[in-house]
């Protein structure tokens, strides 16, 4: 009869750790972008916003790694098979370094070109071009830290990520105003202060983060078991990338439809682009609570799954469904309260401002239909599940949205482009929600490790 009550208080005590972790990544953009806006000026802001979606693009191959490492490392932690945990851990790192470290010199190399095929506002090119530059090379320290802390979370310790994150952001945050401004010996950094910054709290974090795993004995310390599993173990994998790559595809095509989205924006000029960094800035917020819940139910839910009790796995999700409602729509309504308060966080320019709140308006309400979808998604990834959630997202996004925005951009400009997310939102929750109660939901279900 009690059942129930440990599932709430179980969701409640990992969703909250993890969403300030979540609200940590965020917070060390948003303070950046505010330094950047208010200490150089919106050209600065424009710039950074450019990079963006090419940031996402690159990261999503790695989350999508770090999700399917996660869900293994969840069964096999419900399962009662720790000796499992580090093989898993040692063959994601692995993949993540050999697949970083080109990207990072390849991109750090052609970071000009690449934000001139992105149709960069010509005014901001070249400090778009020296951002994407050091935040590409320095970009193997943010692969490794985000799967480290992700792998983690997989046996239910959401506070060491959080412990992490709180670190990586003080130590970025303190650093990012000093390489602006200058410090005594050292020239001023300008708009790559940032990235700069960004880099430094990885390198730090990563070190104090792993004397503390080795200290506790952790799961996950980088000991001398873990260095004899760091190669690519063929049938771990085959596993990993079966969850981890039609979830990081899933992410791509989101991440190539923002790219799109960006090009149709910065059509409208440099004060369009500000506007745009500006409102995904805010709506990260709102994202990010939506995305924390449904990582909550991904995990929660392997672990379940590993243990063979499926019946609390429905109780997960409809907990997710019902915390999705609650804190991601109550956050939505607090922000739809004062737009102008929380954009003017960033922007100073009165145009700008006016912009993005028209901007917001359209937008901001489709975090509650994305956050609903995605709990249906992670659920089923929980099971081993990607590849079906995958191909319903990027034909919401290929048929649906990409198509809305290029039409609606030409008949009601700039509003049409932001028009494109509520209505790709609504589109991908109805199609998960579908898949997950008509058919996964009335299938067998096994743990993979």
């Amino acid at each position: 009869m009690s059942a129930p009550k440990p599932l709430w208080t179980t969701f409640v005590r990992f969703l909250a750790p993890l969403m300030l972790s979540n609200a940590l990544q965020s917070l060390f953009g948003t303070v950046s972008n505010v330094y950047l806006g208010q200490m150089i000026g919106v050209d600065a802001l424009a710039a950074v916003s450019a990079f963006f979606p090419v940031m996402f693009f690159l990261f999503a191959f790695v989350m999508g790694l770090s999700t399917g490492a996660t869900v293994l490392i969840g069964q096999a932690f419900g399962a009662g098979e720790h000796g499992r945990i580090k093989i898993i851990a040692g063959t994601t790192l692995a993949v993540g370094l050999l697949l970083s470290i080109p990207i990072a010199l390849i991109g750090g190399l052609c970071s000009r070109e690449l934000m001139m095929v992105l149709a960069t506002p010509p005014d901001i090119l070249d400090q778009a071009s020296a951002y994407a530059k050091v935040m590409l090379l320095t970009m193997p320290l943010g692969f490794v830290f985000l799967l480290i802390t992700a792998m983690i979370r997989g046996v239910g310790d959401v506070l060491t990520p959080l412990l992490a994150l709180a670190l990586s952001t003080a130590i970025g945050l303190i650093l990012t105003p000093l390489l602006i401004r200058g410090t005594s010996g050292l020239p001023a950094a300008g708009i790559i202060s940032p990235a700069w910054a960004s880099a430094i709290a990885n390198a730090a974090t990563l070190i104090v983060l792993a004397i503390h795993l080795l200290r506790r004995k952790h799961a996950l310390a980088p000991d001398a078991v873990m260095m004899r599993h760091l190669r690519l173990n063929g049938a771990v994998l085959r596993n990993i990338l079966g969850i981890g790559l039609p979830s990081a595809i899933g992410m791509m095509a989101m991440a190539i439809a923002e790219l799109v989205l960006l090009g149709l924006v910065n059509s409208f000029g440099s004060n369009a682009t500000a506007a745009y960094g500006a409102v995904n800035q805010v709506m990260g917020y709102t994202q990010f609570t939506a995305m924390s819940i449904s990582i909550a139910v991904s995990i929660l839910g392997a672990q379940a799954i590993g243990g063979g009790d499926r019946a609390r796995l429905d109780g997960i999700v409809r907990a997710g469904l019902a915390f999705n409602l609650v804190l991601t729509g109550g956050l939505v309504a607090l922000i739809y309260l004062a737009p102008r308060a929380v954009l003017g966080i960033f922007i100073t320019d009165g145009a700008v401002l006016d912009l993005a709140k028209g901007l917001l308006y359209i937008a901001l309400w489709s975090s509650v239909p994305f956050g609903l979808a995605t709990v249906f998604s992670g659920a089923m990834r929980a099971g081993g599940v990607a590849f079906t959630p995958m191909l319903l997202s990027i034909f919401a996004i290929v048929v649906i949205e990409l198509p809305a925005a290029v039409i609606l951009s030409r008949t009601i400009g700039i509003d049409g482009v932001w028009a494109a997310y509520p209505i790709v939102f609504c589109a991908m929750f109805v199609l998960q929600m579908g898949y997950y109660l008509l058919v996964w939901r009335k299938r067998a279900i096994r743990r993979l490790i």
